[in-house]
């Protein structure tokens, strides 16, 4: 489908294209969360080395940074082009477009649930879901 307005999601999801998509991001988001720690191990020395740039600074660890910062940013981008919706990145929060009656609702999942229970209204987020029952599929 293609995105003519804000209204309208380039992709919308079945409630099993959706689930269908939960290893991939559950593997994505485990990279982000190991590139995280990375770069919080590495932070103090590449600020370090950043410090002293303008004198030819450098740090052995400064590969290992760019590297945990390329993971997250492949990572998320892969997400993106699923059209999956990144609501937040720490927590592993995801939207999926989705076809309730005659409108499009958000099926929302989080980094380490086994399927998806929940959605909710596009205008709300996550402490406004609603647990999926025969009345929604």
């Amino acid at each position: 489908m293609a995105k003519s307005d804000n209204s309208i999601p380039e992709r919308v999801f079945t409630l099993a294209e959706a689930n269908e998509l939960l290893p991939q991001l559950n593997q994505r988001f485990s990279a982000v969360r190991r590139a995280k720690v990375v770069i919080a191990g590495t932070k103090d020395e590449v600020s370090k080395a950043s410090a002293q740039s303008a004198s030819g600074g450098g740090s052995p660890v400064g590969a290992l940074y760019i590297r945990a910062l390329h993971e997250i940013s492949g990572s998320l981008q892969s997400i993106h082009e699923l059209g999956v919706v990144i609501k937040d990145v720490d927590l592993g929060l995801c939207d999926f477009p989705f076809q309730l009656a005659d409108r499009i609702v958000y099926l929302c999942w989080k980094f380490g649930e086994d399927e998806i229970r929940w959605w909710h209204e596009i205008s709300c987020g996550y402490k406004d879901r609603h647990p999926l029952d025969g009345t929604v599929i």
